[in-house]
């Protein structure tokens, strides 16, 4: 478990992870999530069905097509994207709540939303999860059980498109052991906190006493 729950709460921002579909991102977003209680997930809304065990408001907000539509025309949405016929949403006003309480908010969403993102926070750190090779992404697609060979071959050419876009992101982390990929991430979200920017806010009184300005 993570020491660094009882830090002071100095948020560092935003924090983008995407990945192809069968990268592994969710799985290694739930046990950041479960070891730092200075994280918090951004609960996107979404078109698309549940899936057995998903829970609405906790995996996503599920609702229709036409109140996601209505949303997108009022400008509610940060960010939305479409998604394997489905659409997406992360909600601005939820997601400035999150930071305002002085969370860092991990925004898992796809290449396209975090284009948008950075338009609007440019400060905000994107991290690209990929997989150790085509032939374990296969597997991994595979191993679903759910998806007939046309799906999978469908989802893999749609997994290379999103690989394509890695140069935009700031971090790149390749998810063939998931402890050591875990161990690369809580890296980069440690640094980022002892940016100094983050630093000047949570330790203003003390630079002000150093330098006879208190």
């Amino acid at each position: 478990m993570s020491n660094e729950t009882s830090a002071p709460r100095t948020s560092a921002g935003l924090f983008i992870i995407a990945s192809p579909s069968g990268g592994g991102k969710t799985s290694l977003v739930n046990a950041l999530l479960s070891s730092d209680s200075r994280l918090a997930l951004s609960v996107s809304h979404t078109t698309r069905p549940p899936r057995a065990g998903e829970v609405d408001g906790q995996h996503y907000h599920f609702t229709d097509s036409e109140t996601f539509d209505c949303m997108v025309e009022e400008g509610a949405f940060l960010e939305h994207a479409t998604v394997f016929r489905h659409s997406y949403g992360t909600h601005a006003e939820a997601l400035q709540s999150q930071l305002d309480q002085g969370l860092d908010v991990i925004l898992e969403i796809d290449w396209q939303g975090a284009a948008q993102v950075r338009l609007v926070f440019p400060a905000s750190r994107s991290i690209f999860i990929l997989p150790p090779s085509l032939e374990v992404l296969r597997e991994r697609l595979s191993r679903r059980g759910q998806d007939s060979e046309e799906v999978i071959q469908h989802r893999m050419r749609e997994a290379q498109a999103e690989i394509s876009h890695w140069e935009e992101f700031d971090y790149l982390v390749v998810n063939e052991e998931f402890q050591d990929a875990l161990r690369d991430l809580r890296a980069i979200i440690r640094a980022c906190r002892l940016g100094r920017e983050v630093q000047c806010r949570q330790h203003s009184a003390l630079l002000a006493e150093l330098l006879g300005n208190g």
